[in-house]
């Protein structure tokens, strides 16, 4: 059984790199570790911080890990370029702890995609900066962050 495709299938556009990461921004803010995981390939690759994830299975307990600890988890990401198969990516999400300490999380991904437009190697470099609850920046509902809200580059992160 093969799966189907998931669009816009590269070689990406600077249009369809957008699209791409945007659906990517929102499948992350849902935190559904489940639907987030069927973006990537079966056999999907990822050296997150210092952790490696191989295939959606471990990508599914990466996230459900990822999103027990990371509580209100708010998400904006943006291409930083793009060439055929390829994206590359910054993006600052923000979250607190169980004891309620903020921290914003700054980085950069690097993504590779397989013809059925599924991720099939993600290499992400993270820094996570404490902050006070009054430094957020990221204030919209848990979800989609809402098509008026500024991007990334509107806060100068």
């Amino acid at each position: 059984m093969t799966e189907e495709s998931r669009l816009p299938l590269p070689p990406f556009s600077f249009e369809t790199a957008v699209e791409k990461v945007r659906m990517a921004e929102d499948g992350w803010n849902s935190r559904n570790p489940e639907k987030v995981s069927l973006a990537y390939s079966i056999d999907s690759r990822w050296r997150n911080r210092t952790e490696f994830v191989n295939g959606r299975e471990e990508i599914v307990e990466f996230l459900k890990r990822k999103w027990a600890k990371e509580l209100e988890y708010r998400l904006i990401k943006e291409v930083w370029a793009f060439h055929e198969n390829r994206i590359a990516v910054r993006f600052a999400y923000e979250w607190h702890d169980d004891a309620g300490n903020w921290f914003r999380s700054y980085g950069n991904e690097n993504w590779e995609f397989d013809q059925t437009g599924r991720m099939s190697v993600r290499h992400a470099s993270i820094n996570d900066l404490p902050i006070t609850e009054g430094e957020r920046k990221f204030h919209w509902p848990l979800g989609r962050r809402p098509d008026d809200y500024p991007g990334l580059s509107s806060f100068g992160l």
